[in-house]
């Protein structure tokens, strides 16, 4: 991925109200910084437009790195990982009661809870303090 220029980067971050796009860390709570990612990378045929951006932490990137598909842990099926441009996130992820984890509701949302490992044992122990603290989970659209 080239360069982003910084009008694009601050219009990605603002699209993703300074959320991690996949596992929803907020950025002010994260200790290292966010990365914009493309969906689709390079290798991939993707491109450094808007549409193929993606605010995404750390952990995020380093997990998804240039994938684009998973396996489902339960079908066994390969399948496309989520997509925060053209997926709706409450069709493939819901909360657990606390709030600390991210739970599949389908193929897609299961397969990239795994690749993704969005229930990191790191961002588990911060959403569990940030619930506490009354500033977790953050305000899906």
């Amino acid at each position: 991925m080239s360069r982003v220029p910084t009008e694009i980067r601050v219009r990605v971050f603002e699209r993703a109200k300074g959320v991690c796009e996949y596992c929803l860390s907020q950025e002010a709570f994260c200790p290292d910084s966010f990365a914009i990612e493309q969906i689709y990378p390079n290798i991939k045929g993707g491109d450094d437009q808007l549409e193929n951006l993606a605010l995404s932490c750390q952990g995020c990137n380093n997990h998804k790195y240039t994938a684009t598909i998973a396996i489902d842990p339960v079908t066994g099926n390969e399948v496309d990982l989520y997509n925060p441009r053209s997926d709706e996130w409450r069709l493939h992820f819901q909360w657990s009661g606390d709030y600390s984890e991210l739970i599949g509701l389908s193929p897609k949302g299961r397969a990239s809870i795994a690749r993704l490992c969005l229930n990191r044992s790191p961002v588990v122990n911060l959403r569990k303090a940030l619930s506490k603290a009354g500033c977790h989970p953050p305000g899906l659209e």
